[in-house]
């Protein structure tokens, strides 16, 4: 019988079940040389027991069947086939977080590498919140020390959208308002932090008029700067934690906790050599 795992991808959005392993996947989806193309990926290994999903996903409003669809493409592969498309879309969202067993990033051309197993950073309390609370108080209400400045931060966000976000809240503090923000809620996000503002990323003027707001509003937390594309648009050596000096790496958050899965220690030759 053949081994399948069971992937979600980032930012696609697709859940695949696959005998060829995290690698084998990576490169039979690669669209070919990073000197060309453009197809970075993050992937999430989750959870399958007996040829099943090990985990239920979360309810969605009945427009497909996403446990079924899954279970009949894990049967197909493991009846012989190399891959199986379970859900081709819109597969973050209903996934919950503690499905995920490892975390992957994935080069262009198809290199693999494994990040550090997830690490629990914060459990979240029950509660709201309102549109007008400070970042202070949004640290009071987590638990969280204050952070010794309130520079604006800059975050790439993965899932359930790409977005760049410019914001003055701490990792932990952004996974918290991001799960609960009246009107723009994430059910579950998906983020990195980067190690300097990419100011390259937006016209100038739409980015100065970003910065400005973020720091002459005390109550104005996050603020888009740009949309799609992203995790192409910013080398992985950009992101806080890559080089272990800084706590980064790529977070995972939703009403209940966040996660991290950090970079390894030592990156292999392989990998800094791949585009």
């Amino acid at each position: 019988m053949e081994k399948a795992n069971l992937v979600l991808t980032i930012p696609q959005g697709s859940v695949i079940a696959t005998s060829l392993g995290i690698d084998g996947l990576a490169k039979h989806l690669s669209p070919g040389s990073g000197k060309h193309f453009q197809g970075r990926s993050i992937y999430l290994d989750l959870a399958v027991k007996d040829g099943h999903a090990a985990f239920d996903y979360l309810e969605q409003g009945g427009w497909r069947d996403a446990q079924g669809d899954t279970n009949a493409a894990l049967a197909g592969v493991l009846a012989g086939k190399r891959t199986k498309t379970a859900l081709s879309n819109s597969g973050f969202g209903p996934t919950p977080l503690d499905a995920c067993k490892a975390a992957y990033i994935i080069k262009t051309g198809g290199e693999v590498l494994p990040m550090e197993p997830f690490v629990d950073l914060m459990r979240f309390a029950p509660g709201e919140c309102p549109d007008d609370l400070t970042p202070q108080a949004i640290a009071g209400l987590i638990g969280t020390p204050e952070p010794i400045n309130r520079n604006p931060r800059m975050y790439l966000v993965f899932a359930p959208i790409e977005l760049l976000v410019l914001s003055n809240l701490t990792p932990i503090e952004y996974a918290w308002y991001a799960t609960r923000r009246p009107g723009k809620v994430f059910r579950h996000v998906c983020f990195a932090e980067l190690k300097t503002l990419q100011t390259q990323l937006a016209a100038h003027a739409r980015y100065a008029e970003c910065f400005n707001e973020i720091l002459e509003r005390p109550t104005k937390k996050t603020k888009t700067v740009a949309v799609m594309n992203l995790l192409n648009s910013v080398p992985f050596q950009a992101w806080v934690g890559y080089d272990r000096k800084a706590e980064g790496g790529l977070y995972f958050g939703d009403r209940q906790h966040l996660r991290i899965a950090r970079f390894p220690a030592s990156l292999p030759d392989t990998w800094e050599k791949a585009l």
